[in-house]
């Protein structure tokens, strides 16, 4: 996601707020995985053995999906730079505490008076390339290191996860944790990265959001998918009544 701001953006700040960002999502994600924060106790080895995992796959699923976001709006002479949210902070941990995940911890904010619905729509879909790039390189890992890979890439997802060597549960949760990101911020809700792409190409867009299901439906099954385009759909809704308020 990207958003528009009036202000410099200081290197140092940024850097502070990407990294406190990466940390807080990496302990959500981690919670999510032992079922919230009431299981944290007889669960804290999982929590434990997930915790790794989870730094590996948000920072690379999640802080280069908001650094290719800025890089290109940078192309384009526009000023922008990571800026985290207290409230989206607050959100992000709070869910995760229950077993579910509302993952807005910040985004990036570009400042620009010039940008064309082209530019826009560049700068919104450079995120989402990126968590499919992400995908293709660890699909193809996986699918070279591991026997029967997609057969069981959902187990990772599950209390099966221990039969699978630690390598692979890693390799799951990054294809997981990058699909799951680029599917949300495609969809066609303001602010969300999807609302911008289809304002500027409607192909590019179908395009887009075809590739997502396929790739989704490697990973996940088809309910689960179906399921969580509901919940999603509903999360970003509600973002979108929001949002102003939360940076």
């Amino acid at each position: 996601m990207h958003y528009y701001i009036r202000e410099n953006i200081m290197l140092r700040k940024e850097l502070e707020d990407i990294l406190i960002a990466d940390l807080v999502l990496t302990i959500a994600f981690a919670l999510v995985m032992v079922g919230g924060i009431e299981n944290i106790a007889p669960l804290i080895g999982t929590f434990i053995y997930f915790l790794p995992i989870s730094f590996v796959a948000v920072s690379l699923s999640f802080v280069l999906h908001e650094l290719m976001h800025k890089f290109t709006a940078e192309k384009f002479g526009a000023i922008a730079g990571f800026r985290t949210s207290m409230y989206g902070l607050a959100i992000t941990l709070l869910t995760s505490f229950f077993g579910f995940l509302i993952g807005i911890p910040g985004a990036t904010m570009i400042y620009t008076h010039n940008f064309t619905k082209r530019e826009d729509g560049i700068v919104s879909i450079a995120g989402p390339l990126t968590n499919f790039a992400i995908f293709i390189i660890f699909l193809s890992i996986g699918l070279f290191a591991f026997p029967n890979f997609l057969e069981n890439v959902t187990l990772s997802l599950s209390s099966s996860y221990y039969t699978l060597p630690y390598l692979q549960n890693l390799i799951n949760m990054v294809l997981f944790i990058s699909i799951l990101l680029a599917f949300f911020n495609m969809l066609p809700i303001y602010p969300l990265d999807g609302s911008k792409v289809l304002r500027w190409n409607k192909p590019v867009f179908f395009a887009v959001i075809i590739i997502i299901f396929a790739l989704f439906a490697l990973v996940v099954p088809i309910y689960s998918i179906m399921v969580g385009m509901l919940f999603m759909l509903v999360i970003a809704y509600i973002f979108s009544l929001f949002y102003r308020g939360l940076f």
